[in-house]
């Protein structure tokens, strides 16, 4: 049977059609659940053709979507493959989400931040694809780590660790795998309310009380425009408040990179020294800010002040480091990575990029930095990319710090040195110096919730 013959059959057993589907929404009228729920089941089992589901997108992202609409795709889109109910498991489960960025290692130090202060953190993570670094690539650096569990085991490793990171199987919403590649060959990806749909499915698969969400914007930020950035925040906590989830969003900038590491186990080192109480004061305030709105998530403390404390705490007294140990153990990993980072991989070349005159870092384009990361094969630009874990850079320098002529900025960490030439020549434009002092941009915008959104 064609796909069709096989459209023809199910539209007359539904009594809903594809065209008209396509029709009413192409005139900007609201779909209804019966609606949705066959233009995604017909995604799932290959019954729509793709020329027909391209085409529905298409209306969608020029037409939108209601928030009744919204909270029956992402439903259905949830309902499309399994979930993983963390009911047995005792304690507040709150995952949390990040739209992505340069040097994000965010989710290696909020988790176990978050463990040890009682909080069960679980969360389905995704692998880079173009500028971004993914979270799974970067646990992969760790030797033996393995980044794909069953839902049995995931269960376990929250129930013992207090934390679980991994990425999601093939079973768990294959309705966005299937919609992600069409948008992506659409020029439909850009639409806040499939996009809401694509990241809110996958955060409901997991039965959750809360998320938190970090949402990027700027220059290295999938949303650069912060009024995007915004609309796509408050879109998303109402479709998981609407869910039945404790919802709270942070709008973070996203012009440089996060931290001074990019690159896999560059990211792994830096969030480890983090743990252990140093590491750069950009990644520390976007983590505790993050972390501290996991703890209000969970119910722990509704005072950012008291949160800000229990975080310490869990700093100085060394418990989120251990719980980050034995996450790595409970996941297979050789955990004296901790201790001893020559077990890590290791480029073979590091070069420095040295300053050109004397003067101020203006500013450090995330994007470019990012896109020079996968020239030396810290990311991919096809999913079929091998992943080089040793490669990146290493900033001495950041936004607003004072500059010498001949002095370092920042190491590339490469395999071999015609790479690392060509990413010096690259990172070069990348990097503005201005003859005087900068004055230093808020890293943490907004905050989001059922409330409403304030500045933070």
């Amino acid at each position: 049977m064609n796909a069709d013959t096989n459209t023809n059959t199910k539209e007359k057993l539904s009594g809903c059609s594809m065209y008209e589907i396509i029709s009413k929404k192409r005139d900007g009228k609201a779909l209804d659940r019966e609606e949705i729920k066959f233009f995604i089941d017909g995604c799932v089992d290959g019954g729509i053709p793709d020329y027909q589901a391209a085409a529905l997108l298409m209306a969608i992202y020029l037409r939108g979507l209601n928030s009744r609409e919204l909270s029956f795709l992402t439903e259905i889109m949830t309902n499309s493959g399994d979930t993983i109910s963390l009911a047995g498991i005792p304690g507040k489960k709150i995952d949390k989400h990040s739209t992505g960025g340069v040097g994000d290692k965010v989710s290696f130090i909020v988790s176990p931040l978050a463990a040890a202060c009682g909080v069960k953190v679980p969360m389905l993570s995704g692998r880079g694809l173009g500028h971004t670094g993914g979270t799974l690539d970067k646990l992969e650096s760790i030797p033996g780590f393995r980044v794909f569990l069953q839902p049995g085991e995931f269960k376990q490793v929250l129930a013992d660790v207090g934390m679980v990171i991994c990425g999601q199987t093939e079973n768990i919403v294959p309705a966005d795998k299937k919609l992600y590649a069409l948008r992506d060959a659409t020029a439909t990806i850009s639409s806040v309310p499939l996009i809401t749909g694509s990241i809110m499915s996958k955060k409901l698969a997991l039965t959750t009380d809360g998320i938190v969400l970090d949402v990027k914007t700027g220059v290295g930020a999938f949303m650069r425009d912060t009024e995007d950035a915004l609309s796509l925040c408050k879109t998303m906590v109402e479709t998981g408040e609407k869910a039945g989830r404790r919802m709270i969003a942070l709008i973070t900038r996203m012009d440089q990179p996060l931290g001074r590491a990019v690159g896999n186990s560059l990211e792994i080192i830096e969030s480890i020294e983090v743990l252990k109480g140093s590491g750069p004061a950009d990644l520390l305030e976007v983590s505790f800010a993050v972390a501290a709105c996991m703890l209000e998530a969970a119910g722990v403390t509704g005072s950012y002040g008291k949160a800000g404390e229990m975080l310490q705490d869990a700093l100085d007294s060394g418990k989120a480091l251990e719980i980050f140990r034995k996450f790595i153990k409970a996941q297979g990993g050789e955990n004296r990575v901790c201790e001893n980072y020559e077990l890590l991989p290791r480029a073979g070349f590091q070069v420095p990029l040295t300053a050109d005159r004397d003067g101020y870092i203006a500013a450090i384009d995330a994007l470019e930095v990012g896109l020079t990361a996968v020239e030396i094969g810290a990311g991919r630009s096809k999913k079929e990319d091998t992943i080089d874990f040793a490669a990146g850079f290493l900033f001495e320098k950041k936004t607003g710090d004072a500059v010498k002529k001949g002095e370092n900025i920042v190491f590339i960490h490469a395999g071999d040195i015609e790479r690392a030439k060509k990413a010096e020549k690259r990172l070069r434009r990348a990097i503005t110096i201005v003859p005087r002092a900068v004055p230093a941009a808020p890293l943490i915008l907004f905050r989001v919730d059922k409330d409403g959104h304030r500045s933070f």
